[in-house]
């Protein structure tokens, strides 16, 4: 599995966004500013986002982009999945189930796709936005 640069410059906008949250409509200008990231590359991907309905989107003065559900109701599985598609370790992995049914191999990818999807959909935005929420407040 390979995680492109869209998929993780959007889970960088979506962090952004949270951090912001309750701001209004943030200017993708100022996100790109923040993030390093280029604004035209990023339009690229908010299009996404908004057509997938994870953003909300205003033009004009006043306008940008912010969340449009709370952060804590965001999974890392659904923002992915909205630029990557399938984050299956292995490509059509169900029509490789039926095409290869003495295939040793599918239960180990089947297995490592549960994983995946597993871990991606427990991980929140609201936990990227607010590491300390994560457990990360220790000190040694």
């Amino acid at each position: 599995m390979l995680i492109s640069t869209k998929g993780q410059y959007a889970l960088q906008l979506m962090v952004d966004l949270a951090e912001h949250n309750g701001q209004g409509y943030i200017p993708l200008k100022e996100i790109a500013a923040r993030q390093d990231i280029s604004e035209k590359y990023l339009e690229s991907i908010v299009k996404v986002l908004v057509k997938k309905e994870l953003l909300l989107a205003l033009r004009g003065k006043g306008g940008g982009y912010k969340l449009k559900k709370p952060v804590a109701e965001y999974s890392l599985l659904e923002i992915l999945t909205a630029l990557e598609g399938s984050l299956s370790p292995v490509s059509d992995l169900e029509k490789r189930r039926g095409s290869l049914g003495a295939c040793k191999t599918y239960p180990v990818w089947k297995e490592l796709d549960r994983m995946i999807q597993e871990y991606f959909q427990e991980k929140t935005l609201l936990e990227l936005a607010t590491p300390d929420l994560a457990g990360n407040d220790f000190v040694i």
